[in-house]
């Protein structure tokens, strides 16, 4: 999949990613959780496909986010609404413990599909690019964590292949086979994850990596779309910045649930940030959100327009060769009667 943000500088994306995360990670309040959920998730979905998303949210990030919100009110037991008495423990399950045990599980959820979509876009010549010569390495092996895990998974499933070819699976044979057979596939895993290391250590030592002075090749220049796309930011930053620094994202739960831009149960939140202004953030910070899907689908439009533009272009150029042709044949035949 072509995404359009990725071609954008690397610093771009980086600053994009501490945004979101950051809000994400130190806000509680739901509707930017929201937010930042539509928008992390349907960035996935462009970029790795809706299967693959829905099933790594199913059996791993949707899990999580329940036990973290059952935990929550079977040990927190602060809140003014009570739900359920427990015998037990002679406490109360509330309404605000059970609220927010569903803002702690969400903010895991989110964080995690946030996480997806910069593994994909921050590749690692890109790290290498922005820290390579400020703490390299950091920087190598950062770039070296973040795709050991997709590198070892395909090399696992190379590996599976090929002993599935020997009848040396997991799934072959009884009990005591399959478990020999999964220690010598885990045996061969590792060996090939530290000989692999040991090759990149003494690749990137060979070339000087790390030396004052070395230069460094780079594909990468701050253009025009980087400027638009920074202005953009930028001003979609200042205007949540400005929200959050006012309380357009306050948002209490103990012991009643009292958040900004809105009046639950007749209590509202004591902040500065009016309602309007707390909407403006939400709005902002749902644009931030959507920015690099938004740009994708931008230049998907334009694409099919330039397919279609050139499509009629071909036509009119062939019309006109047939209508030249005849002419000609016409000529040829004049000239011969």
């Amino acid at each position: 999949m072509m995404d359009t943000f990725s071609r954008c500088h690397p610093i771009i994306n980086l600053y994009y990613f501490i945004v979101v995360l950051g809000c994400t990670m130190f806000v509680q309040h739901p509707v930017l959780l929201i937010l930042s959920f539509a928008g992390a998730t349907s960035y996935a979905v462009y970029l790795k496909g809706s299967k693959s998303v829905i099933r790594r949210n199913l059996i791993f990030t949707l899990p999580l986010l329940i036990i973290v919100a059952c935990l929550n009110p079977c040990f927190n037991h602060y809140g003014v609404t009570q739900l359920i008495y427990m015998e037990e423990s002679g406490n109360w399950i509330t309404l605000e413990a059970s609220i927010y045990g569903v803002v702690l599980g969400a903010i895991l959820f989110v964080v995690i599909e946030w996480f997806g979509c910069f593994n994909k876009v921050m590749t690692t010549d890109k790290f290498v690019y922005l820290f390579g010569r400020m703490i390299p390495a950091i920087s190598l092996l950062l770039s070296m964590t973040l795709r050991f895990v997709p590198r070892l998974l395909r090399q696992l499933k190379q590996i599976r292949n090929a002993q599935k070819c020997v009848g040396m699976d997991v799934t072959n044979g009884g009990f005591i086979k399959r478990v020999r057979h999964g220690f010598g596939i885990l045996s061969i895993l590792i060996t090939w994850a530290l000989e692999n290391a040991i090759d990149t250590a003494d690749s990137m030592r060979n070339r000087g990596y790390g030396l004052p002075g070395r230069s460094a090749f780079s594909l990468y220049r701050f253009d025009r779309r980087d400027v638009i796309v920074t202005g953009v930011f930028s001003g979609l930053f200042l205007v949540i910045l400005y929200g959050l620094m006012h309380g357009a994202a306050f948002a209490q739960y103990d012991p009643r649930i009292i958040l900004a831009g809105f009046t639950i149960q007749g209590y509202a939140a004591d902040v500065t940030c009016s309602e309007i202004m707390a909407r403006i953030t939400f709005v902002a910070f749902a644009v931030f959100c959507f920015v690099p899907l938004l740009m994708n689908l931008v230049e998907d439009i334009r694409r099919k327009a330039s397919i279609g533009q050139i499509g009629k272009r071909m036509d009119l150029t062939y019309r006109a060769i047939y209508e030249e042709m005849d002419e000609e044949s016409n000529r040829k035949t004049n000239l011969s009667n």
